[in-house]
C-alpha cells in the first residue's frame, strides 16, 4: 500500500509518501510546495493543485491522507488553509484518489505515542521509523507523519 500523506498550506505544502506492507513502513519521497505569497491567490491555488496532481501522477498512490482541518486564533489564516487544502484535496480528486483526515493530536499520537508532541519529537521520531531517508524540510517530515499515522489508523 503506496500511502501519500499531506500538510497543506498555502505558504508550503509537504507531501510525503511511505509504502506500508503489513507492519513494516519505508520512505519512497517527500517534498515540498512553495508558493510566492506576492503573486495572486489563483495563481498560488492552481500551483498547489498542479504540484501535487504531478506527485500522483509520478508514484500511483493507493490512497492519501491530510489533517483534519483547525481553526485559527486568526480567521484570515484560517481561510487561506482552508482555501490550499481545498486544492490539494482537489487534485486527489480528480486522479479518484480516497483521502482519509486525522486531526493534529491523532498523527502525533500514532506516531510519537502522544498527542501532545512538539514537532521536534515527530521529527525525531521519523528518523526512527524511516532511517536513512532525507527529509526536505519542517512541512515534509509532518506530511510523512500524516502518511504513517494513516497506515497505522487506516490498515487495508
Amino acid at each position: 500500500m503506496l500511502i501519500l500523506g499531506l500538510d497543506p498550506s498555502l505558504s508550503c505544502t509537504g507531501w510525503g509518501l511511505v509504502r506500508a506492507e503489513a507492519s513494516r513502513l519505508s520512505h519512497v519521497a517527500n517534498g515540498e510546495v512553495k508558493t510566492h505569497a506576492k503573486a495572486p491567490m489563483a495563481e498560488r491555488l492552481d500551483h498547489l493543485h498542479s504540484a501535487i496532481a504531478a506527485v500522483i501522477a509520478a508514484h500511483a498512490p493507493d490512497r492519501a491522507a491530510a489533517e483534519e482541518v483547525f481553526v485559527n486564533k486568526n480567521p484570515q489564516s484560517t481561510l487561506k488553509l482552508a482555501q490550499a487544502r481545498g486544492a490539494v484535496l482537489a487534485a486527489c480528486g480528480a486522479a479518484n484518489l480516497s483521502v482519509n483526515e486525522h486531526s493534529a493530536r491523532l498523527v502525533k499520537k500514532s506516531v510519537v505515542g502522544t498527542g501532545g508532541a512538539d514537532k521536534a519529537q515527530v521529527q525525531a521520531m521519523l528518523k526512527v521509523l524511516l532511517p536513512g531517508a532525507e527529509i526536505a524540510g519542517a512541512d515534509a517530515a509532518d506530511a510523512l507523519a500524516v502518511a504513517i499515522a494513516d497506515a497505522h489508523l487506516s490498515p487495508r
